[in-house]
């Protein structure tokens, strides 16, 4: 390589201004499928490209490898990258992008640090950087002949930031790539592919053609959520979902609080208990501490003795690691075989001494509801969390902090998300029944039941104790 950046540059310029896919094979040793290499041509040759996919397709590489090409393929350049998080940024994109300068036939000419990557020599005008997508003006500012925005899981992205984006591309080689999920069925990446998509060179990418994908994962999929769900289309498929309007909860908001990170706070441990009845079924105990319910613990097949047990070991698990915890509060589903646990556990707690006051709170989920609005008690506690988890995503829209954190658990996922609902005959809300799920083919939603038991009575105090109770800090002990 020459020790002049900008001569090699030029000639870099000549051989691949609008040849992405043989710089990458050639210079980075990158080599795309037919579907990566058609939407690398297409940024090459337009101004604005769209791509919704299935999970594990590659989109990372492709962004990753487009921030290098147009660095060193366009004079005076910058590329913006952004997305809906930070890790989605600098955890994901912005090591993809060290990975394949590493090594590269352009690692010289190239300076990568841990917000930047830039030309050497030209620092200040002619770089990569990031932006998390949190407000419009982050993405103001930015003016040159040649620019290069990626947008990261365009889904997640709040509207007003991409209209901003959108309305910075005046220069002669401005553009604009998005890429994600189509987990959304409205927005500027939803109508980029539908009311809009004559403004946009559009690519469908599905995990089922893709050869980095796992087929044998997409068939675990499929029998786990169905071949016809709203996660197999949107995770595998590319496509967008089928807009049902009887869907309770919504995949993207499930999503977005599985991808969030939250603050320890709160003085008090919930565990939300539902005891399986039959087969099949788990037995699920969800601890939570203000707005992170931690990871489930699921147990088959256990009488209620044993159930008893594993609570409250659960419980004394979460004491040690946080000393802070004031108090446990153990919420049950009391019906059926739940009943039992109800009382062996008031009867352990009357018998024993604990540190923390233990309180057991029965859940009558097919009781009366305490609002109107909803048919039974277990509605109402549906209707808690789906409350919870749409003010979540709007804060993060809205570029404030989120306060719910579930756990990274794709059965949790889909329980929350392929329930339905439907209106009774004296116009309330009412939840599907366990039983016409399972003729749906579909797992009775026990993970979904504890969380949601997990948030009863105390779910005011869930944003409160985050935001508003210093005195309830909660410390991990190293």
């Amino acid at each position: 390589m020459s020790n002049k950046p900008y001569n090699v540059v030029v000639d870099l310029l000549d051989l691949y201004w609008d040849e992405p896919v043989a710089f990458s094979e050639d210079m980075l040793g990158f080599y795309p499928d037919e579907e990566q290499a058609a939407v690398m041509i297409d940024v090459a040759r337009h101004g604005k490209v769209s791509a919704r996919s299935g999970q594990g397709v590659g989109k990372t590489a492709l962004e990753a490898v487009l921030i290098i090409w147009f660095l060193c393929c366009r004079p005076f350049p910058r590329v913006v990258a952004t997305a809906p998080t930070k890790q989605q940024l600098y955890d994901v994109l912005w090591a993809e992008v060290a990975k394949w300068l590493s090594n590269s036939k352009v690692e010289r000419l190239l300076k990568w640090t841990k917000t930047k990557v830039y030309m050497v020599g030209y620092e200040d005008r002619w770089f990569a950087t990031t932006r998390t997508a949190t407000r419009p003006e982050n993405m103001q500012g930015y003016h040159e002949d040649h620019m290069l925005f990626i947008v990261v899981e365009a889904s997640g992205v709040a509207d007003p930031i991409l209209e901003a984006i959108i309305g910075t591309l005046s220069g002669i080689e401005n553009k604009l790539l998005m890429c994600g999920n189509p987990t959304k069925l409205s927005g500027v990446f939803y109508d980029s592919h539908n009311r809009d998509r004559a403004d946009y060179k559009t690519h469908k990418i599905s995990a089922r053609t893709s050869n980095r994908t796992s087929k044998e994962n997409i068939a675990m999929l499929e029998r786990k959520y169905g071949k016809d769900s709203d996660v197999v289309r949107v995770r595998v498929d590319g496509e967008f979902p089928k807009a049902e309007a009887d869907s309770f909860i919504a995949l993207e908001i499930a999503e977005l609080a599985a991808q969030c990170k939250v603050a320890l706070a709160g003085g008090v441990l919930h565990l939300g208990v539902d005891v399986a009845r039959f087969g099949d079924d788990e037995t699920v105990i969800a601890p939570r501490i203000g707005g992170k319910v931690f990871n489930l613990r699921c147990y088959n097949k256990q009488d209620t003795m044993v159930t008893t047990g594993w609570v409250l070991s659960a419980a004394a698990e979460f004491l040690s690691l946080f000393p802070n915890i004031v108090q446990v509060q153990i919420k049950v589903d009391d019906d059926g075989v739940g009943g039992g646990v109800t009382d062996r556990l008031n009867e352990v707690i009357a018998e024993s001494s604990f540190p923390v006051p233990y309180i057991v709170i029965p859940v009558h989920n097919g009781g009366k509801a305490n609002d109107e609005h909803y048919d039974n008690m277990g509605t109402e506690c549906w209707a808690v969390v789906r409350e919870l988890l749409q003010q979540n995503f709007s804060r993060h829209m809205q570029g404030n902090e989120p306060f719910v954190e579930l756990p990274d658990d794709e059965m949790l996922i889909s329980q929350l998300t392929t329930r339905k609902y439907r209106m009774t005959s004296r116009g309330k809300i009412a939840l599907e029944r366990k039983e016409d799920m399972k003729k749906r083919g579909l797992k009775s939603p026990d993970r979904a039941d504890a969380v949601a038991l997990a948030f009863v009575e105390g779910v005011v105090m869930a944003y409160d104790e985050i935001h508003e109770d210093p005195d309830y800090d909660i410390h991990i002990e190293e």
